[in-house]
């Protein structure tokens, strides 16, 4: 029996730059890829627990596709309401049962939802479906008046992604240290939501002074009970949000605290033990070689994401490392998705092997497709 761990992070008053392939410094992701994630995740461990550990670590995922020894989600928001969390989710790229073919009045609005609350999510890809008028007219009512939050679609916060951070530029100057000539420019950050708490003089440090309202969260996939495995990935993950994860670390963007790190509650184990499933959809990116024919079926609906970089490692050398696609999150598989490390060392390096997770984790989904 697998076990799930639901992972809240914190990143509290400090901002966050996460680049994507092909756009500059201006621009930035509000969430982490999984594959992001799984590099800067394993680079701390390996500095913790030495060459060895991370070797063999490294080679039991390829060697077991069926059963790596853990398997993680791409970062998504959360916001905060009460004491708990608004989980958000990507929406597929099919559409759910009962969605109506006659959907002008609402199409804009419809194709602009990139995230559902997971209340929504659910009913979408596991229950009853699109509620065809019901939905229809929510759906046109947000487009007529996006202040309307009366409805189901509007209480779950369907419409209120936006509203867990914003995305600044902040300016900057580079000189060159042969001429001292200056260049101007900007660098693209996001900063999650948060507020100062009602009696901020009664806090310890920087972190207890404010209220939390936003941020990211991730699943975390084990095949069995393996707590000497979680513990170690539990203590290189506090030190990353010491170090920050994504770019701009050296300006303090993307440190973060482990808020929570905990088995799944109710509707969380609801989900992930759907029994009624047809299609698979992916919370993380999947790459596999070679990729067996039958997961192209008819029914597959997908979205390819390129993936490339520089590489990060302790030789200090600064190179590209290969380009790999990797199908995105919120694609849709008729088989299970098993995913494997990309060898993406590029050729002149030697030092070591440079790896990109492309190993999957998805969660059951029924569809018509």
């Amino acid at each position: 029996m697998s076990i799930w761990k639901l992972i809240h992070l914190n990143f509290g008053r400090n901002p966050t730059h996460f680049g994507e392939v092909g756009i500059g410094l201006e621009q930035t992701n509000e969430r982490v890829r999984s594959d992001t994630l799984f590099s800067a995740w394993v680079s701390v461990y390996a500095r913790i627990f030495g060459k060895n550990s991370i070797e063999s670590l490294l080679a039991s995922f390829n060697e077991n596709l069926d059963q790596p020894p853990f398997r993680i989600s791409s970062t998504f928001v959360y916001r905060r309401q009460g004491t708990g969390f608004i989980d958000y989710l990507p929406k597929l790229v099919e559409r759910p049962m009962g969605y109506p073919d006659n959907d002008l009045t609402f199409a804009k609005t419809y194709r602009k939802l990139v995230y559902l609350p997971l209340s929504v999510w659910k009913r979408w890809y596991q229950g009853t479906g699109f509620e065809d008028p019901k939905d229809a007219n929510e759906l046109v009512t947000y487009g007529q008046d996006p202040t309307h939050r009366s409805d189901d679609l509007g209480q779950a916060g369907t419409f209120d992604y936006r509203t867990a951070c914003k995305p600044y530029e902040l300016p900057k100057v580079s000189i060159d240290r042969t001429t001292r000539a200056t260049n101007f420019y900007h660098t693209g950050l996001v900063q999650f939501d948060w507020q100062p708490r009602k009696h901020p003089e009664s806090a310890t440090d920087g972190w207890d002074a404010i209220e939390n309202l936003a941020g990211l969260y991730f699943l975390l996939q084990f095949p069995s009970e393996n707590s000497a495995l979680e513990g170690d990935l539990r203590m290189a993950l506090e030190l990353l949000g010491e170090e920050g994860l994504g770019g701009e670390r050296s300006s303090g963007a993307g440190r973060f605290k482990v808020m929570t790190w905990a088995d799944l509650p109710p509707e969380w184990q609801t989900v992930v033990a759907f029994e009624q499933g047809n299609h698979h959809s992916l919370m993380s990116l999947f790459w596999q070689h070679p990729l067996p024919p039958d997961y192209l079926d008819e029914s597959a609906r997908y979205t390819l994401q390129e993936r490339g970089g520089w590489i990060a490692s302790p030789t200090g050398r600064q190179l590209r490392r290969q380009k790999v696609h990797m199908f995105a999150e919120g694609s849709v598989f008729s088989h299970l998705p098993k995913g494997q490390l990309a060898n993406v060392t590029p050729r002149q390096f030697t030092a070591h092997q440079i790896y990109r997770s492309g190993v999957a984790l998805s969660l059951p989904v029924k569809l018509a497709v």
